[in-house]
Formats: structure tokens, sequence, C-alpha cells
């Protein structure tokens, strides 16, 4: 099992920036940022290996990043320019590999986009 705890989401203008932060409860290999706005599907933002290999949405590259620290087990999305269609909760999510079929989620942590 593994505990997700995400955290720094929140209210920003239109143009600001936020950093999530994921911590897991012991180290894990594959770790990635979903999000689901509201009506919508849940949809990968981006996702990051124990090697810092990056994998981004086509949509999403350019203003966001993301990274890890494996000596804290914390993955981080540094989100940029934002806009009001980011508006949505963003999920942490990890398996032990990429081809697992367990999944791990955590709670969630919301961030809304003012116009």
């Amino acid at each position: 099992q593994v505990q997700l705890v995400e955290s720094g989401g929140g209210l920003v203008q239109a143009g600001g920036s936020l950093r999530l932060s994921c911590a897991a409860s012991r180290s894990i290999n594959f770790m990635a940022w979903y999000r689901q706005a509201p009506g919508k599907q849940r949809e990968l933002v981006a996702s990051i290996t124990s090697g810092g290999s990056p994998n981004y949405a086509d949509s999403m590259k350019g203003r966001f990043t993301i990274s890890r620290e494996n000596a804290k087990n914390t993955v981080y999305l540094q989100m940029n320019s934002l806009k009001p269609e980011d508006t949505a909760v963003y999920y942490c999510n990890a398996k032990d590999s990429i081809n697992s079929y367990i999944s791990y989620w955590g709670q969630g942590t919301q961030v809304t986009v003012s116009s």
C-alpha cells in the first residue's frame, strides 16, 4: 500500500503560478499528476519515473513542469501561466511500474483559476 498526500492547491488569478506537491508513504517508481474538471473525464497532466524522465500531455507542455525528490518520495507539479481552463481537481497517482495493474491515488487538491 502507498498513501499519497497532496498539497499546494488553491485560488489563483489567470497568469499566476502554483506548485503542487505529493508525498508518498514509501519510495515508488512511477508518479504522475492527473486532473479532472467538472463534467469532464480525468486526464493525464504529466508523469515521471524515479530516474527523472518526464512525460507530458501535449496540451500541458511548456507551462507545466513535473519534478521529483526521491529522498522525500515527493513529486511536484509547477504550473505557470495558469488559465481558467486549468481549473480542476488535481490528483496524484503512483505505481510501482508503468505496467503495474495496481495504481494508487491521492485525495485530490482543488486548483481554481479566476479570470
